[in-house]
């Protein structure tokens, strides 16, 4: 599974420098953060929409499409999905509560 991830990645930086009319994910970095930000955001609410439905197909079609556009994002600050693994992987084993207060947070 993490090689689809792996592949995500690459393609992404690969979008980086191509032409925004030639590349969905190209347009998007062409729009810049709020753009990107802004479709997160749409995602989300359709994540959380299809879930209160409990249409479990679009649940996980929508959840495809946070997650992708997520890992634009991290494209886009220069980051890819082992920053990620890499933080949950220091989490796992660590209480919620003791990781959150760690942080700082209640």
């Amino acid at each position: 599974m993490k090689d689809i991830l792996h592949q995500l990645d690459g393609i992404l930086a690969e979008r980086k420098n191509a032409d925004p009319q030639s590349s969905y994910v190209a347009g998007l970095y062409s729009k810049g953060l709020d753009a990107i930000l802004k479709k997160i955001g749409e995602e989300a609410t359709e994540t959380v929409m299809a879930a209160k439905d409990g249409n479990r197909e679009q649940l996980v079609y929508e959840v495809a499409d946070l997650w992708f556009h997520t890992l634009v994002l991290l494209a886009q600050q220069d980051l890819d999905h082992e920053a990620v693994l890499d933080e949950l992987a220091r989490r796992f084993g660590i209480s919620g509560i003791d990781e959150k207060a760690s942080r700082g947070q209640s």
